[in-house]
């Protein structure tokens, strides 16, 4: 039996081929994570919808471009972080916040609190939640990119490195700078203060 891996491969090498039903199956597959990435990339759920659409499209015309020796996830977050990067690019684009909205039925890097849980622990979760959104607001888009990848799809840092077409030892440095504005976000928080450097 093929690996889920293996098997996105399979069906990309026979979209390469024309195999409509193949793309249909990745598409099912996977396109609730190309969501979810591109939200937490741009900030905007309207816009993660239309943006992910964009991007099996893309996977789709670039199918023929496919080797069997790259991991399909790591094509895939490849062609949707060069799509989310031309989105924070566009013209108009700068001049819109880029602040991921708490959503409690995205995945996070936490998990979600038990129903079982006292209020002050979902109280807890929430701060969680929250510094992390203000800190994915200040990120630069290849931390973003690079903590998205690692914390919500749990991709190594060799896929990372493969997608964001950079060595391994970048991606680890994105990464700890990402995470240490988590940290000082939340600790901001719990103190009732702003983190240095962050906008009033």
């Amino acid at each position: 039996m093929l690996s889920a891996d293996d098997e996105d491969a399979a069906w990309m090498l026979q979209v390469a081929a024309g195999d409509r039903a193949a793309f249909a199956r990745l598409f099912d597959r996977h396109q609730a994570r190309v969501v979810r990435f591109c939200q937490r990339f741009v900030g905007d759920a309207p816009r993660a919808e239309e943006l992910a659409q964009d991007v099996f499209i893309k996977l789709y015309k670039s199918a023929g471009r496919y080797q069997r020796t790259a991991r399909f996830q790591t094509f895939l977050f490849r062609v949707a972080t060069n799509t989310c990067l031309n989105e924070l690019r566009r013209p108009g684009r700068a001049a819109e916040k880029v602040e991921a909205p708490v959503d409690d039925d995205t995945p996070g890097v936490i998990e979600r609190t038990p129903h079982h849980e006292t209020p002050d622990q979902v109280l807890e979760g929430k701060d969680v939640e929250r510094a992390l959104n203000l800190a994915l607001a200040k990120m630069s888009d290849r931390e973003r990119a690079a903590f998205t990848m690692c914390r919500f799809e749990g991709m190594a840092y060799r896929d990372i490195a493969e997608a964001l077409e950079a060595t391994e030892a970048a991606v680890k440095s994105l990464i700890h700078r990402a995470s240490l504005q988590v940290l000082a976000h939340l600790d901001a928080l719990k103190a009732g203060t702003r983190p240095a450097g962050s906008a009033a």
